[in-house]
C-alpha cells in the first residue's frame, strides 16, 4: 500500500445469498441498538484501509489502487407479486436480466407458472431473451431463464446449464413454497427501486469526509477488523471499540468438545482475558458429551488449557434462573445458569464457524445457546415448545428462538457487553463436534463490535466474499442460518447494516 493508509469508511448492505459481484475493494455494512455508542474514543480507529479482492454484496466498492472511492453500478430490484404477497429480487448483472428489465419498463408482466419436479415453478415469458448459460446449482429463490423464453423460480435445488436472472431476497425455503403453493400460480413481475422488506443504502465515504463522532440512534454501528489472528490483533480490535469492561467481567467462550481442535486457543486470548481481569464462563451441554456435567466441563477446561489462564465458572453449576423475553414470538423466557447474576459485564469471544443445526455459530449463538442452561438449551431448540425435549418446533422456530434468547441476555446485561469473533479454522462444523470436518477455506481475521447482529452479519458477508467459502456457504444456506440474524434485527437486538473499519495498514 506504498506506506500509506487508505482511509475509507464503507457502508454496505447485508449479504445477498447466491448473488455476489467480484469487485476490487472492501465493503460491508450493518445499526447499534438505541443508546449504544459503538465508539467512545473519537481518536481510535478512524482510518479504514481497503483490503484487495474482498467482495461486497451491494455492488458498491472501493478502488484498491488509488484509495479513492469508486461507485459501481447500483443493483436493480424486481418485485414479484403472488396474490397478496410481494417478494423482492435482485436482478443479475448480465444481458439477459437487462432484457427482462427492458420488458418490465413497459409495464408489469404476469406469467402463468406451473410446478415442475417438486423443485420449481416455470412459465413462458412470451418472447425470447439473450442467454448467458453456465453450470449452476440452484437454491431456493433463484430466478432462472430456461431455453431463452421461460422463467423459472426455484424453491429447491437443481444443477444444469442455466442463465441466472436474479435472486429473491429475505425469504426462507418454507416461506417461498408457501407463497408459490402446490400447483399453478399467477406471478406478476414489476420493477422496484428497493427491497420490499427494508431500506437499501450502499454508500461509500472517505474517512476525511466522515467525522469520528459517536454513532447515535439511526446511525450504523461499527465493526472493526484486523487480518492478523494474533494476541496483538485481538487486543487491537478490543481497544478500537473504546469500551471498558465494568465490575466483575464474564468472558463467554466455548472451551471445545474433546476430540475437536478448532476452538479458540488459550494462547490467543490469555492476554486480553488478563487485561479485563475476566472469568471464563460457559454452561453445560444438553447433548451429552464431555461437557454435560460441571465436573466433566471443568476437566475439559483444564485439559484444553483454559484453567491455566483464568478462573472458570460453569454458570449452571448451582442452578438456573429465568430471564424474561420481551415480545418474543416463540419464547416467553430464557433459562440460563444462575451464575450469570454474579457478573456486571461480558466480553463475548466467539469462534465463527459452521454449525450442523444453526448453519453457523457466532456471537448470537454464543450468548443464546451458549449461556442457556441445559433445559434452557432444549427450550430454544424446541422453539419454545419444551424445556425437557428437543422436539416440538420447526427449524425456523429454533433459529428465531436463538435470536430471542440472545436478546434476553443482552437486556439482562443492560448493554454492558462487547463482542469479538475470530474467523479462523473455518470448518462447517461447530466446536461442540468431537470430530469436526477439516476447514477447506482460508482464515480471514478478527472482527469486533458492540452490536452482535452487525458482527454476525459482517462475518457471514466475508464468508460469501471468499473465493473458497463454498462449503461454509452451503452449510449456512442449507440450515437457513441467516434467519437468526434477520430475526435479531427484527426484535431490536441490533442491525444488519454496519460500517466495516479495517485497522490494518
Amino acid at each position: 500500500m506504498n506506506g500509506k493508509k487508505k482511509r475509507m469508511i464503507l457502508a454496505a448492505l447485508t449479504v445477498m445469498t447466491g448473488l455476489v459481484l467480484t469487485l476490487t475493494g472492501c465493503g460491508q455494512s450493518a445499526t447499534s441498538p438505541a443508546g449504544e455508542t459503538g465508539i467512545e474514543d473519537s481518536t481510535q480507529a478512524q482510518m479504514v484501509s481497503t483490503t484487495e479482492n474482498r467482495v461486497m454484496a451491494t455492488g458498491t466498492a472501493l478502488s484498491g489502487g488509488s484509495g479513492e472511492a469508486e461507485t459501481e453500478k447500483e443493483e436493480d430490484f424486481m418485485r414479484i407479486t403472488v396474490g397478496d404477497r410481494v417478494l423482492t429480487a435482485v436482478l443479475a448483472d448480465n444481458s439477459s436480466a437487462e432484457a427482462l428489465k427492458e420488458i418490465l419498463m413497459a409495464g408489469p408482466l404476469t406469467i402463468d407458472m406451473s410446478d415442475h419436479g417438486n423443485m420449481e415453478k416455470v412459465g413462458p415469458i412470451g418472447q425470447s431473451l439473450p442467454t448467458n448459460d453456465e453450470q449452476i446449482t440452484t437454491g431456493p429463490g433463484d430466478i432462472i431463464l430456461y431455453m431463452g423464453d421461460s422463467l423459472v423460480i426455484y424453491y429447491d435445488t437443481n444443477s444444469w446449464n442455466f442463465t441466472r436472472l436474479g435472486k429473491i431476497q429475505d425469504v426462507t425455503q418454507t416461506e417461498l413454497k408457501e407463497v408459490l403453493g402446490g400447483g399453478n400460480v399467477m406471478v406478476t413481475l414489476s420493477l422496484g427501486e428497493e427491497r420490499a422488506s427494508g431500506e437499501q443504502t450502499g454508500t461509500v465515504q472517505a474517512a476525511d469526509q466522515a467525522e469520528a463522532a459517536e454513532p447515535g440512534q439511526g446511525e450504523k454501528p461499527v465493526v472493526y477488523m484486523t487480518d492478523p489472528i494474533t494476541p496483538e490483533g485481538l487486543m487491537a480490535v478490543y481497544d478500537a471499540m473504546g469500551r471498558d469492561m465494568k465490575g466483575k467481567v464474564a468472558v463467554k467462550l466455548s472451551m471445545g468438545e474433546p476430540g475437536g481442535h478448532n476452538y479458540l486457543s488459550p494462547d490467543l486470548i490469555k492476554d486480553l482475558v488478563a487485561r479485563v481481569d475476566g472469568t471464563i464462563v460457559d454452561s453445560n451441554t444438553a447433548y451429552g458429551g464431555q461437557r454435560a456435567s460441571t465436573a466433566l466441563h471443568l476437566q475439559v477446561a483444564e485439559d484444553h488449557g483454559f484453567a491455566a489462564i483464568a478462573p472458570i465458572d460453569i454458570l449452571d453449576s448451582e442452578g438456573t434462573m429465568d430471564l424474561p423475553v420481551a415480545e418474543g414470538e416463540h419464547l416467553t423466557k430464557d433459562i440460563v445458569g444462575a451464575g450469570l447474576a454474579d457478573y456486571d459485564s461480558m466480553l463475548v469471544l466467539s469462534h465463527f464457524k459452521g454449525h450442523a443445526m444453526g448453519g453457523f455459530g457466532g456471537a448470537l449463538k454464543n450468548i443464546s445457546i451458549g449461556v442457556a442452561s441445559q433445559n434452557g438449551k432444549l427450550l430454544i431448540h424446541s422453539g419454545g415448545a419444551s424445556d425437557s425435549s428437543w422436539s416440538g418446533g420447526t427449524q425456523d422456530d429454533f433459529l428465531e428462538s436463538m435470536a430471542e434468547a440472545a436478546k434476553a441476555v443482552s437486556d439482562h446485561m443492560e448493554g454492558n457487553m462487547v463482542y469479538i469473533s475470530v474467523m479462523n479454522n473455518l470448518s462447517v462444523d461447530c466446536d461442540c463436534d468431537s470430530d469436526p470436518a477439516q476447514p477447506d477455506m482460508h482464515d480471514i481475521g478478527i472482527l469486533a463490535s458492540t452490536d452482535p447482529v452487525a458482527l454476525d452479519q459482517a462475518c457471514v458477508d466475508l464468508v460469501y466474499a471468499a473465493e473458497d467459502g463454498a462449503s461454509l456457504i452451503q452449510r449456512i444456506e442449507s440450515r437457513n442460518g441467516i434467519l437468526t440474524v434477520v430475526h435479531a434485527q427484527e426484535i431490536g437486538l441490533g442491525s444488519r447494516e454496519y460500517t466495516l473499519v479495517s485497522l490494518d495498514e
